[in-house]
């Protein structure tokens, strides 16, 4: 496996985990960690695609990634954190 292999391996691992923890009712979607590790996840995965110039996954995980980013500043801002 090269880098980018590497890379987008484990943001899917990421976005799988908070599936997975999120469906068996170990981690709300509400929560700061499922919310982290979709973000990070999408990000890398995102990032992986990108040095692949696999553009389909390049949107699908930069949109993956920005709908994360906004959870991310809803959780703050409803937590009065931001």
């Amino acid at each position: 496996m090269n880098f980018a292999d590497w890379i987008g391996s484990f943001g899917v691992l990421m976005i799988l985990l908070a599936f997975a923890l999120n469906i068996t009712g170990k981690l709300s979607r509400n929560q700061l960690s499922y919310i982290l590790l979709n973000l990070i996840g999408a990000s890398l995965a995102c990032l992986a695609s990108f040095l692949i110039n696999y553009i389909p996954f390049i949107i699908l995980e930069g949109v993956w990634a920005a709908v994360s980013a906004y959870a991310l500043y809803k959780y703050f801002t409803k937590n009065q954190l931001v």
